[in-house]
């Protein structure tokens, strides 16, 4: 499995990093992208360096996208490449996950239509699916977290998804994760 996760200045850090290195822990192939460039500023000010320019990214390699949240969203919501890059994911029937602000994009792209999800909650609007007040929810190949403090269960479900049940706890309990 070969994963893309993709940011943009204004990025939510803990959500972004956080889930490259959990998946990466857990030996999974992992490409962390910029839009427009090789570098991303997040929220509070974090630059990450020497990213891939997603530009130079063949899609059809990936098996599954990650949009972290943040203020991002927005950026990510006007650049049309991105939006384009979503719906073939999406039309190709592979993995997306999407966290905090990520499931907004999803859901005014009508990907959350008759889908379970979670968001940062302010931001749930009527996405024609179901939202669940819970860190994290996989329904089919849609797998969303609800904000940077469910970073650890999303990365988890994204492991659990892909890897297996045991592989997943395996990975659990290297960290020391007690939660649920």
């Amino acid at each position: 499995m070969k994963i893309l996760v993709v940011v943009t200045d204004g990025y939510e850090e803990l959500e972004a990093i956080g889930t490259v290195a959990m998946l990466r822990r857990a030996k999974l192939d992992v490409d962390f992208c910029a839009i427009d460039n090789t570098e991303a500023t997040g929220r509070y000010g974090v630059t990450s360096k020497e990213l891939i320019n997603l530009k130079t990214v063949n899609i059809d390699s990936y098996d599954m996208l990650v949009i972290p949240g943040g203020p991002e969203y927005v950026l990510e919501e006007k650049n049309q490449d991105f939006l384009a890059m979503v719906m073939s994911f999406f039309t190709h029937d592979k993995y997306i996950a999407a966290i905090c602000a990520g499931p907004t994009i999803l859901g005014h792209l009508g990907i959350l239509k008759g889908k379970k999800y979670t968001c940062f909650t302010s931001m749930d609007e009527d996405f024609g699916g179901t939202y669940v007040d819970q860190y994290t929810v996989r329904d089919g190949k849609i797998i969303t977290g609800r904000s940077c403090a469910a970073t650890v269960d999303f990365s988890l479900n994204i492991i659990e998804t892909l890897m297996g049940k045991n592989y997943a706890q395996d990975v659990k309990d290297s960290i020391y994760y007690n939660r649920g």
